[in-house]
């Protein structure tokens, strides 16, 4: 959201300066994302010149370019290549001269004479931007057809009041702020709880007439009052419509509004001013002479402003007259019923629409207007008829306009302002800091948060209406610690706490260790978002209605609920490959959606992606790529770590991997881990070896915590490795020799591993070799040969019996 320096001091006055305001602002939550100078340029003018464009070629080197010949009052003709997409022939223009200098982000910059494309250029054309006059920089500035050549620009543009955007990046939540009125409240709140010089000015009607005008010629019915609350309007007539003086089109310039005429110019500012969009419709063409608000049957046809003909779901809330519709309310206006350069009287209306009705029919039409932007959120109700008054009082003074009715204000049920209950023992406990009592209640008073009575250290409080973001007393209690400041909480020097022993660890610390493992083994988390591509589906092969879909996704990129981190880590893997950074090791800590039998299922996991080089290139080693080993080994360290026990390794049933394993513990599935599919991979992008493994975390974290961790000496006795090569059926599997050694009952077998697989020619045909690794291990003694071929023997016979296997 931008505001303007000059038009924010029209409510606030305070002798620090623009640097510690903005300071403050981002202090309160309000951050400035960016200060920049508008104005101050009349000093670059005078050499500035109009001139008329005779003619304009494109140009015969670069498609993007004209070369053009301009009259500068001089009786020549001067050549300037232009690369504006408005320049046109007959346009008097702004020119500035080679020798000119004109101001730039950077300071100044002088007009050479130049060669562009082999065509030379004695000048240039300029924009509003380029004159530091404005924000436009689509184009060059065009200026009026009575001109003539040579005046100079200071002649026409002699307010020189210097001023600056400020540009506020305003969170969703901070419905109150979007106006200027609202974060000048904000700025004086913050200003005055910390001590700081400053007088708030209030908006004032008080000069609004009150003389009585008789009743509306236009009468207003409100059909559906759930979706406008309130509702009000007045009639005003002999307006002259023209250009709106220079101040007023100066304040909407610096904000980045190009200014139309003086009726919606004066609209415009209310909004931006106090937050209030409001609305003139020619009265003249409002049929019945009356103003309906209600719902419209789905298919309804209506043509909005922009000459577009829409297919209304019947949702919307629409202002209609007698016959027809002639406005989405608080989105967008209709094409026969605006302001026009030959409009004379005029119905103003000014409401407050509920906030979901508003944003369905936004996004259901892709409208996303400054009325809407501002409804959707939920502006103050209770502003509604002196934002009303203030742009009748600036009509009368600019347009002209005849007061011709009362206002009539349609509010049958007034929205009231909020209760809530704030124990002042939990500001400390959630904030961690001692704040004075009195200052609490001093940063409320500032926010026009009233204190109606005050009971054994708890605060019953009322919350003006215009602050939909503070429902609760952890609301409260967020206010009272951006308004005093995240700054002035002092870190302490030391921390002082007693160990109190607790059986359960937390999840939260479970998490921590475990992406710190992970990152010691090379790997880097992601944080993808929660919502994804619906054509996700059928490429993950999702099964048919189980997806969690929005009902309004701001985007088709947005629209679901991720069934998988999969998808999100395939991108981020496809993103770093397509930036020449083959080799990625990331994981993720998120939640997956689904929707099983009209129930909606939510459960956290971990992923972990591995691609590419499992190394880097290194003199100490050789590179060498990931395999499906190296991720099963990382997975198998952290059931390790924390004390989970596999009990059985199962082949994945899952048709996005080529092939997989699942991990069991007791009757509970841990998770899975394979090679993605090559097909799947490619159509995200990725056209190398990627291995992924999902993990429930939520089961991994209770079975953490059922675990109890046991500590025991090191062995004295060494242990003993021994290898065999067998030679099996190409349909054994290792999983099945893996569960038949756990069929010897022996406490001297520490470990099984398959170290090499080989298939080949030299082979006969339908077989394969397995070589297997056994580490045998007497914890109490050091073991004899004779007992450690005594073991073997019991497994060589077990491979025997049960693969009829050979030894190689």
């Amino acid at each position: 959201m931008k505001i303007s320096y000059n038009w924010l001091k029209t409510y606030i006055d305070t002798t620090i300066s623009l640097e510690e305001i903005s300071a403050t602002l981002t202090s309160t939550g309000l951050e400035v994302e960016g200060v920049e100078q508008i104005g101050g340029a009349k000093k670059y003018l005078d050499t500035v010149v109009v001139g008329k464009v005779l003619s304009a070629v494109p140009h015969p080197n670069a498609d993007k370019l004209k070369v053009t010949k301009i009259d500068l009052g001089d009786g020549k003709e001067t050549q300037i290549v232009c690369g504006a997409p408005n320049v046109a022939e007959g346009q008097n223009v702004p020119v500035a001269t080679v020798g000119t200098i004109l101001p730039s982000t950077e300071g100044e910059f002088k007009i050479k004479k130049a060669k562009i494309r082999g065509e030379e250029s004695f000048g240039m054309i300029c924009s509003e931007v380029e004159l530091g006059i404005g924000t436009d920089h689509s184009g060059i500035l065009v200026l009026s057809d009575d001109l003539k050549p040579g005046t100079p620009t200071s002649q026409l543009f002699g307010n020189d009041e210097i001023d600056h955007e400020i540009e506020i990046g305003l969170t969703p939540n901070r419905a109150d702020a979007m106006s200027h009125f609202g974060v000048a409240r904000d700025l004086y709140a913050a200003l005055k709880t910390r001590n700081i010089d400053a007088t708030f000015k209030n908006y004032d009607v008080s000069n609004y007439p009150t003389s009585d005008f008789g009743k509306n010629p236009i009468s207003i019915e409100v059909k559906d009052t759930e979706a406008a609350p309130r509702y009000a309007g007045v009639y005003l007539k002999n307006i002259k419509v023209k250009e709106s003086p220079d101040w007023l089109k100066n304040r909407l310039k610096v904000i980045g509004l190009s200014p139309i005429n003086n009726v919606v110019d004066i609209t415009n500012y209310i909004l931006h001013d106090l937050g209030q969009p409001l609305h003139a419709f020619d009265a003249d063409k409002i049929e019945g002479n009356k103003v309906i608000v209600q719902k419209l049957a789905e298919g309804t046809k209506f043509t909005t402003l922009d000459g577009v003909e829409r297919e209304l779901k019947g949702h919307e809330l629409m202002i209609c007259d007698e016959n027809k519709p002639m406005c989405i309310a608080g989105v967008f206006g209709g094409q026969y019923s605006g302001v026009s350069d030959a409009t004379t009287n005029i119905f103003l209306e000014a409401a407050y629409f509920e906030p979901v009705t508003i944003r369905k029919g936004a996004k259901t039409h892709a409208l996303n207007t400054d009325a809407s932007f501002r409804f959707e959120r939920g502006i103050d109700p209770n502003t509604t008829v002196d934002a009303l008054k203030k742009a009748v009082l600036m009509l009368v003074e600019i347009a002209d306009a005849e007061i011709a009715s009362n206002i009539e204000d349609v509010y049958p049920n007034p929205i009231q302002n909020f209760n809530v209950k704030l124990r002042l023992k939990k500001v400390i406990e959630l904030l961690g800091v001692e704040i004075a009592e009195d200052k609490i209640k001093a940063i409320l008073e500032n926010l026009e948060i009233k204190i109606l009575s005050e009971n054994d250290g708890v605060l019953d409080l009322e919350v003006p209406a215009y602050r939909v973001d503070v429902q609760r007393d952890v609301d409260l209690i967020e206010d009272i610690l951006r308004i005093y400041g995240y700054d002035n909480i002092e870190i302490p020097s030391k921390f002082s706490f007693s160990y109190i022993p607790n059986q359960k660890v937390s999840p939260d610390k479970i998490e921590d260790f475990i992406a710190r493992q992970l990152t010691s083994f090379g790997f880097n988390e992601a944080m993808n978002n929660s919502l994804t591509k619906r054509e996700y589906q059928e490429i993950f092969f999702y099964p048919e209605g189980e997806s969690v879909a929005m009902l309004n996704p701001l985007s088709a990129d947005l629209a679901v609920m991720r069934r998988t981190l999969l998808n999100g880590l395939l991108e981020n893997v496809a993103f770093n490959v397509n930036r020449r950074n083959t080799d990625v090791k990331l994981f993720e800590f998120g939640k997956i959606y689904r929707k099983f039998n009209e129930v909606y299922e939510e459960k956290k996991c971990l992923g972990i992606v591995l691609s590419g080089n499992f190394n880097n290139e290194s003199w100490t080693g050789n590179i060498r790529k990931a395999s499906f080993s190296d991720l099963k080994g990382l997975v198998k360290q952290i059931f390790v770590r924390l004390n989970i026990h596999v009990t059985d390794e199962l082949a994945a049933k899952d048709d996005n991997f080529l092939d997989g394993i699942e991990f069991i513990s007791g009757n509970k599935s841990l998770g899975k881990l394979g090679i993605i599919s090559k097909n799947l991979a490619k159509a995200l992008g990725v056209n190398q070896d990627t291995f992924f493994a999902q993990l429930d975390w939520d089961t991994i974290v209770k079975l953490a915590n059922k675990n109890d961790l046991k500590y025991k000496e090191i062995s004295k006795f060494p242990g003993s490795r021994r290898d065999l090569a067998l030679l099996l059926d190409s349909t054994v599997k290792y999983e099945d020799l893996y569960k038949a050694t756990k069929e010897v009952k022996s406490n001297l077998l520490k470990g099984v591993n398959l170290f090499d697989v080989y298939e080949g020619d030299k082979l006969p045909a339908g077989k394969k070799s397995y070589a297997l690794s056994f580490v045998i291990q007497d914890e109490n003694k050091t073991l004899s040969d004779q007992e450690i071929d005594q073991l073997m023997n019991k497994l060589i016979k077990l491979y025997q019996d049960k693969f009829s296997a050979e030894l190689r």
